[in-house]
């Protein structure tokens, strides 16, 4: 069959940022595999705009499903409705059970993926996990693509630039984020999963304070759920003494104010970005912008930031990783012990000496 005549494969893909961004991993190895073959990815309605940016997909479709809901009758319309498409193969990334319904009642004759939660007949193609030959997501995504495909060399995703630029960016114009001279630092302080993956508030502020000082613009990303986050590094920052007082006016909070797009197209025009492991850090990688990503209750070799500028930060203390969404110990060191002084140091080493990726703490 020549690739040309190849029908298309069906990805369901990860409720996760990070992940979703991670799967253009396995999406390029697809596309090197056959490069006619169109490749759709039903996704969580808000993740589409980062499939938008993504070369090798087609099509990215919305899953009308909340986070954690089963929706049976709703997954059984979308598969009823994808049906028509006659898709050749389904590859499904999460390991859940409602997972895999779709492409089941889609009737896809090649259903792919791990077995799950005992996916038995919803799943054709069955594929063994193997943790320990495949530790990090990005190889679990790619291992799905066929024998041996995780073991050829990372694709780095590269999200695209917009044409629009993200829209009119109306709220990041407003505070102060055009056309930029001063260097920019975004930080992003949120982590969906919970606050053990959340470097202090106060030590984000104090390294904003100290790049402010030095003549640094800062911009403080994330959703609507990190407002509480961002508004005690702002009162925090309140309390310093800049000297002048328009240096107070060069940190915009745009928390919860831009769309994905916008703030995709943010991260692309950092200097550097300082960011949990959150989706936003696996976004800015995929910009391009050189990244130092703070590790406290996760694992950097478990879910790293893919680009080749970037400094890990990570204590590896005898209680990490945990993994837990707060720290069961109530301590918070494996964050607490990361000092504003380091970041500010591996952001000067990264951005001035070039050298290569740093799994500091390891």
């Amino acid at each position: 069959m020549n690739n040309a005549d190849l029908p298309a494969t069906l990805i369901i893909g990860p409720s996760w940022i990070g992940d979703m961004v991670m799967a253009q991993s396995l999406f390029h190895v697809l596309k090197a595999q056959a490069p006619e073959r169109p490749l759709d990815v039903v996704a969580p309605e808000w993740s589409l705009p980062i499939l938008d940016r993504m070369s090798e997909v087609r099509e990215g479709i919305a899953l009308p499903i909340q986070h954690g809901e089963l929706g049976l009758r709703k997954r059984w319309a979308l598969g009823r409705q994808l049906r028509d498409r006659n898709y050749g193969q389904a590859i499904i990334l999460p390991r859940s059970l409602k997972s895999a319904l779709i492409p089941f009642f889609a009737g896809i004759p090649i259903r792919t993926g791990y077995l799950g939660e005992h996916r038995y007949g919803l799943l054709t193609d069955i594929r063994e996990l193997n943790k320990d030959r495949h530790y990090k997501t990005v190889d679990r995504f790619r291992a799905l693509a066929g024998p041996n495909a995780a073991e050829s060399a990372i694709f780095y995703p590269k999200l695209m630039a917009s044409v629009s630029g993200g829209g009119d960016q109306s709220e990041a114009n407003q505070s102060g984020t055009g056309t930029e001279t001063a260097p920019i630092a975004a930080l992003c302080p949120g982590a969906e999963y919970g606050p053990a993956k959340q470097w202090p508030a106060e030590y984000f502020a104090n390294l904003a304070i100290d790049l402010i000082k030095d003549g640094w613009r800062i911009w403080i990303l994330g959703s609507k759920k990190d407002r509480h986050v961002s508004n005690a590094i702002t009162e925090h920052m309140k309390k310093a003494d800049f000297g002048d007082a328009t240096d107070a006016d060069r940190c915009s909070d745009l928390t919860g104010k831009t769309s994905l797009s916008e703030v995709i197209d943010l991260l692309g025009r950092a200097t550097v970005t300082v960011s949990n492991d959150s989706g936003l850090m696996h976004i800015a990688a995929a910009t391009g912008c050189p990244v130092v990503a703070l590790y406290g209750s996760s694992d950097p070799n478990f879910t790293p930031p893919l680009t080749e500028n970037r400094r890990i930060l990570y204590r590896n203390l005898a209680c990490s990783p945990c993994f837990e969404r707060e720290c069961p110990l109530h301590h918070l060191d494996c964050l607490r012990g990361i000092t504003p002084a380091e970041v500010r140091a591996n952001i000067d080493q990264l951005l001035l000496s070039g050298q290569p990726p740093s799994d500091q703490g390891r």
